[in-house]
């Protein structure tokens, strides 16, 4: 059983440990807001451009709308967004911070410092680990390669 992989030499297990030690990190940082982390990552897409259709965000989180319909419901009712049938095309549904959700963002500003110090890292190092993560993350499954194939 010599040529078994090891748990400690997967990249897999590297990444979900790590992710769980995020999101228990994020949610310490966001409590306070009264926010969960898909919630925030829902709040940062709206702070960066507010009325944005369910699609728009969904594209932008990577999330389907029956992920993002319940987070949203949930903003709604604690008061950070409204949502509201698009006047052009009622299919849509486009999604406003209200005056509470855009004060909030005052409230985050110090969560990515926060996180930073927590991890012990500067911005440069994060900066460079995000960077490698995303193109990484664009890359998989567009090698050419088969997944399972050996040497893939």
């Amino acid at each position: 059983m010599t040529n078994v992989p090891k748990l400690s030499d997967q990249l897999c297990f590297a990444a979900y440990s790590f992710t769980h030690a995020l999101n228990r990190a994020y949610r310490s940082l966001l409590e306070p807001l009264g926010l969960t982390y898909p919630q925030y990552l829902v709040m940062l897409v709206l702070w960066e451009a507010d009325g944005q259709t369910v699609k728009e965000i969904g594209e932008r989180l990577k999330l389907d709308s029956g992920t993002l319909t319940p987070l949203l419901k949930r903003l709604e009712t604690i008061g950070y967004v409204t949502r509201r049938r698009g006047k052009e095309d009622e299919r849509q549904v486009i999604v406003h911070l209200t005056d509470e959700g855009r004060t909030l963002s005052d409230k985050a500003v110090g969560v990515p410092i926060e996180l930073g110090c927590a991890m012990g890292a500067e911005w440069g190092e994060i900066a460079q680990l995000r960077d490698r993560l995303l193109a990484l993350r664009d890359r998989l499954g567009e090698t050419g390669c088969a997944i399972g194939e050996p040497g893939a």
